[in-house]
């Protein structure tokens, strides 16, 4: 496929910029795969789709505020820093991208703080925007972890950011109730929609839930430069699929049950670590799948996903997932109807 045919016209008022009041509020569009039939309820109705033996794979990552700003040394220069991944403990060396880059130089040191608490040293130029700081901080790794969090704020998406700008509430409402893993730069936002109230609704119809780690990062929002897909790339992200998430979604499999990826990152995650008979298998590493249709699916039956932006990889895998035709139009659908769209945005099931 190409990348033209994911392309479609979102106006800014469709992005949702903040989530709903109650998570499991948002609405919920169902797609049935079978035959394209469309259904419009609320997310807290997700449960209704399911029933004992049945299993939802979450993702636990948790997102960690990444985004800050300081000021070049001598000029004062304001530069915006996006932490990426800690590459030394010891060293306190991070991956960072770093904006506008051009003035940025390895030798150039960066402080941070409205007292310049915080300072850094740029010592290696990766990429256009990458490059790698060493953090000067004496003290014990907890305590120079906490005073860099305080000064950063939560990793919103551009899509967000173009329309409004960051709030002290955002970090809380960026994280997943059962975020337990640091290590993600975005939120895995399918799972911003469940509320502890709806988990334990699932857990009482016998809806089993399985936690997989999926660090999700920037890659997949990166725009696509090809038109033929099969000539990119995506970044890889660090995962782990526990022996305990394997047991439950395969028990679902072998009783005949349903089994529903949350998100994105999961449905890339359980196919990454798809073994034979469509079994879900151990897996600690990194993946660069990228799916786009068409694409035989193993692990998953069900998928729940936001309603994504246009050209984006989101969108090509729940197209491979549900068929491009029936998704494209129930993307039409909700672009007449009033969803929104986006990382705090509604939903749609493929059942």
């Amino acid at each position: 496929m190409k990348l033209s045919q994911f392309k479609f016209k979102l106006p800014d008022d469709k992005i949702a910029l903040y989530p709903p009041l109650n998570r499991d509020e948002a609405k919920l569009m169902v797609l049935h795969r079978d035959n394209g039939e469309i259904e419009h309820v609320l997310f807290k109705d997700i449960i209704n789709y399911f029933d004992d033996g049945d299993a939802f794979i979450f993702n636990d990552t948790r997102v960690f505020p990444a985004r800050l700003y300081g000021n070049k040394e001598k000029t004062g220069a304001k530069i915006e820093v996006f932490l990426l991944r800690e590459l030394n403990e010891k060293l306190r060396l991070w991956d960072v991208l770093v904006d506008p880059a051009r003035k940025i130089r390895i030798g150039n040191k960066l402080y941070f703080g409205d007292d310049n608490s915080l300072v850094a040293e740029v010592i290696d130029n990766t990429t256009s925007r990458g490059r790698t700081l060493r953090f000067l901080y004496d003290g014990p790794h907890d305590e120079f972890k906490e005073t860099l969090y305080a000064l950063g704020e939560a990793p919103l998406p551009d899509d967000v950011r173009r329309q409004r700008k960051a709030e002290p509430e955002d970090m809380e409402r960026f994280q997943t109730i059962y975020a337990r893993v640091e290590g993600a730069v975005t939120a895995p936002q399918t799972g911003l929609h469940f509320s502890r109230e709806l988990m334990k609704r699932l857990e009482i119809k016998g809806v089993s839930q399985a936690f997989i780690t999926l660090h999700a990062g920037l890659g997949n929002f990166r725009t696509i430069d090809v038109e033929d897909l099969t000539k990119h790339k995506v970044d890889s992200e660090q995962m782990f699929v526990p022996a305990e998430a394997c047991q439950i979604v395969n028990k679902a499999k072998e009783g005949g049950h349903r089994v529903c990826a949350t998100g994105f990152t999961v449905l890339r995650a359980s196919e990454a670590a798809a073994g034979p008979g469509g079994m879900l298998k151990e897996f600690e590493g990194w993946t660069g799948k990228f799916i786009f249709p068409p694409y035989d699916f193993t692990v998953c039956d069900a998928y729940v996903s936001n309603f994504q932006l246009p050209l984006s990889t989101m969108l090509m895998l729940a197209c491979a997932f549900g068929g491009y035709d029936y998704v494209m139009n129930a993307y039409n659908e909700a672009l007449k109807g009033d969803y929104k769209f986006g990382t705090y945005g509604d939903a749609l099931l493929i059942i």
